[in-house]
């Protein structure tokens, strides 16, 4: 079964060492990606960035940036193939932005 894993975090900059942060990310996509498990997976650009889009009343709203104000955005994502839940939350556990975010772990309803 696939498993998205999105990672949560605060878009200012992370305090410490970002290339060893990075290192650490490129370690672990090696990991999933050696052992098959990697389906997708890539960083978002900021929330800044973004915009969002809704229809009420047959009116189309467009705002600039997430829908909802929280201190954590949605910063990146990957897809993994698991034999269950438990598989994809130890994988999730090795994910860097655990330390200093969280990671939401959802099934993928595959249509």
């Amino acid at each position: 079964m696939q498993y998205m894993l999105l990672l949560y975090n605060d878009d200012a900059p992370i305090d410490g060492d970002e290339q060893d942060i990075l290192r650490r990310y490129g370690v672990f996509t090696q990991e999933v990606r050696d052992n098959g498990t990697f389906v997708e997976g890539n960083r978002l650009q900021p929330a800044s960035t973004s915009a969002t889009i809704r229809i009420r009343d047959g009116e189309t709203l467009v705002t600039d940036g997430p829908f909802a104000e929280t201190k954590e955005q949605l910063g990146g994502y990957y897809v993994l193939e698991c034999e269950n839940i438990d598989e994809a939350l130890a994988y999730a556990a090795k994910i860097p932005a655990v330390e200093y975010g969280s990671i939401e772990v959802r099934p993928v309803w595959q249509m």
